[in-house]
């Protein structure tokens, strides 16, 4: 579950009031809107990576207002998906395990079932440069998704993509969500790619998160 309840931003000339935003435990929502509406923002404050002025963030059944981007349980796939250009891909997905101490045994494990999962095991020993669009965003979502996170947010992850791609990462974020039944929320520009992605759809409009309905 997402919950973001009177939440108040304030950057500059960019400002969010009274936010208001739940998604139920386990759904799939994509978020609709103009560019600059603050889509991208909705993230950051869920992940914990934007500061609020005021209001309350609950993810599943804890407040995690105050808590920092590592103790939320959120996974994150930035739109430029954001792979560390110097590290393999195996360490990419071991990243956020080794941060917390992890065993090596433990984290060599999760590597394994990670690239199986998402068949990037023949990339294990790549570096990010040449990898194709759908090669990345599968190394990008094994990232976000290697602490086993209770929520996985995607800032346009299918964009740039061609159509054969787009086809085949819609399929795996379907898998993904079947399979784990976390919860997702989608930011993205397509109401087609929304529609088949998403069992819930919300629009910014007037400065406010609006669930589409019908």
């Amino acid at each position: 579950m997402i919950k973001l309840e009177n939440i108040r931003v304030s950057q500059g000339s960019f400002q969010l009031e009274d936010l208001n935003l739940e998604i139920p435990e386990s759904a799939y929502a994509a978020l609709m809107g103009r560019s600059g509406c603050g889509k991208t923002t909705v993230m950051e404050i869920i992940c914990g990576l934007r500061p609020i002025l005021s209001g309350q963030i609950y993810l599943g059944n804890l407040k995690v207002t105050l808590m920092k981007p590592a103790e939320r349980g959120v996974g994150y796939v930035p739109q430029d998906r954001a792979l560390f250009p110097t590290m393999r891909v195996r360490h990419q997905l071991a990243f956020s395990l080794q941060l917390r101490k992890q065993p090596v045994e433990i984290i060599s494990d999760r590597v394994k079932e990670l690239a199986s999962w998402l068949e990037i095991e023949h990339l294990l020993d790549r570096m990010p440069e040449g990898l194709s669009g759908g090669e990345a965003q599968r190394v990008a979502l094994g990232r976000a998704m290697a602490c086993r996170p209770r929520v996985l947010c995607l800032d346009e992850p299918l964009s740039a993509l061609d159509e054969a791609l787009h086809e085949e990462m819609c399929a795996l974020l379907q898998r993904i969500h079947k399979e784990t039944k976390i919860t997702i929320l989608h930011v993205t520009h397509s109401k087609t790619e929304a529609r088949r992605l998403a069992n819930q759809l919300w629009l910014f409009k007037d400065g406010s998160v609006q669930k589409e309905t019908g």
